[in-house]
């Protein structure tokens, strides 16, 4: 971030603060073991644990100061009064010390800096991994680590940018309408994209219609005159060019379309290869990803460097050197023989067939795995989209299902009456048990689950991680 003094940072978030104004922050974290000297920390009060109670802890590690709304909390830590910035919410006095943020670097006249927002219901973070080495050509550039994409992870991100930044990239998520419109508040794209209107959240949204609605925000978020960047194989998405208030442009997996791509092909792993053409200009292009679905998800990531100014041929060798870098997606490994295909990290009814249309790309040479978590979120739908997995398996010919925890009865049901061999196991752990028993040389194995199915721990039972 641009270095302020605590007076400006009250000023920003409208705290209240006793010590001394002329003390500068040089960043903001919400995690102790993060902290560097200099940095203001940010006490959320969450599910698990309350940040106001390691607010002493945090000093002592160098913090400048605490940021907290829990004053008594803080205090009984043994944390000075003086040391502490007391606002009524942290989450929305992080927001406005980011807004104030970019407000600098802009006002500072960057030349280079150029904010760029991807929002969607799946793909966000593959295409902000592209975004991050694609567009690393430009100069020195800010993107988040995993998914932070909501109204704590984004204003971090933001808060990490400065005065050498020449890209931001930013993820904007949302399971609710009224998300993306408060985010864009904070951060108003110069550059946005929106990728895909899939059934994610549906029991938040209340329906298909109402994530439209959401990802719609974006285009009235974005600067005025500000690239919009739309995908033209989803309907929905690309009815949303009317509400641009700058040029469009469409990508496509499928047709012709300003940026689109032909002649795609997969190989052993199931990296795709294909034709990436801009107009008359064309590439070739061969992902270090796995997964025909993320061809889509390139092509954002080429359009955006695209409306930026890069050359095709920039682009495309940026492109043919990038790979995965964020946890569980699509990270494909083999351990002991056994081909793995973690894309864990989460899932709703579009992302799990295309993660079970990669497993049968990829599992051509042995017996083909599911093991599948519920996925959350989905409402009164939740049982009808777990029962209609069960023919997408036997369309793909998967050989054995595992079912893992609660809110996969209707898919293991509805499996079984397909013929698939199928099996449940209550957590994670037991999975990893009985995997361990079942597999052999050139099996491959898909794990795939919401988070909180947990089934993101199996891939690291198998990986070796704490």
């Amino acid at each position: 971030m641009i270095p302020i003094t605590l007076r400006q940072a009250c000023l920003d978030c409208g705290g209240a603060y006793t010590g001394d104004e002329g003390l500068v922050i040089t960043g903001v974290v919400s995690d102790t073991r993060q902290i560097s000297d200099g940095d203001l920390f940010a006490a959320f009060d969450g599910e698990r644990v309350n940040g106001a109670s390691f607010a002493a802890q945090a000093l002592q590690l160098g913090a400048r100061a605490v940021l907290t709304s829990d004053l008594d909390t803080a205090l009984a830590t043994g944390a000075p009064e003086t040391s502490l910035l007391v606002v009524p919410d942290v989450a929305k006095a992080l927001g406005d010390l980011a807004r104030a943020n970019i407000e600098r670097i802009r006002e500072n006249e960057n030349a280079d800096f150029r904010l760029v927002a991807v929002t969607g219901s799946v793909g966000k973070t593959t295409t902000k991994d592209l975004l991050a080495q694609i567009l690393s050509v430009r100069g020195p550039i800010i993107a988040p680590p995993g998914s932070f994409n909501n109204e704590i992870g984004l204003p971090l991100t933001a808060l990490r940018a400065d005065n050498s930044t020449a890209t931001l990239v930013l993820e904007m998520g949302a399971d609710n309408v009224g998300n993306i419109e408060y985010l864009t508040s904070i951060a108003p794209p110069d550059i946005a994209a929106v990728l895909i209107v899939a059934r994610a959240h549906l029991g938040e949204f209340g329906g298909i219609e109402k994530v439209a609605q959401a990802k719609s925000e974006m285009l009235y978020g974005a600067r005025e005159g500000a690239p919009i960047i739309l995908n033209a194989d989803d309907e929905r998405v690309a009815d949303m060019a009317k509400l641009a208030r700058g040029p469009v442009i469409f990508f496509s997996s499928e047709k012709e379309a300003d940026v689109y791509a032909r002649d795609i092909t997969d190989d052993e792993r199931g990296c795709a290869s294909f034709t990436m053409c801009f107009g008359d200009e064309t590439y070739p292009i061969t992902l270090q990803l796995s997964g025909r679905h993320h061809v889509a998800n390139a092509l954002a990531a080429a359009s955006i460097a695209y409306a930026l100014g890069l050359s095709g041929e920039t682009i495309a060798s940026q492109l043919n050197q990038a790979h995965a870098l964020s946890p569980h997606r699509m990270d494909v490994r083999n351990i002991g023989g056994v081909c793995i295909i973690d894309d864990s990290y989460n899932a709703n009814p579009d992302s799990m067939r295309a993660g079970i249309a990669a497993l049968s790309r990829i599992g051509a040479r042995g017996r083909t795995i599911a093991v599948l978590g519920a996925m959350l979120e989905l409402g009164d739908a939740s049982a009808s989209e777990h029962r209609a997995l069960a023919s997408v398996l036997a369309e793909a010919g998967v050989d054995i299902l595992v079912c893992v925890g609660q809110g996969t009865q209707e898919l293991y049901q509805a499996a079984v009456r397909e013929g698939i061999e199928c099996h449940s196991v209550a957590d994670a752990e037991e999975a990893y048990t009985v995997l361990c028993s079942m597999t052999a040389d050139n099996d491959t194995l898909l794990l795939k689950g919401s988070n909180g199915s947990g089934v993101w721990k199996i891939a690291d039972l198998f990986f070796g991680k704490d």
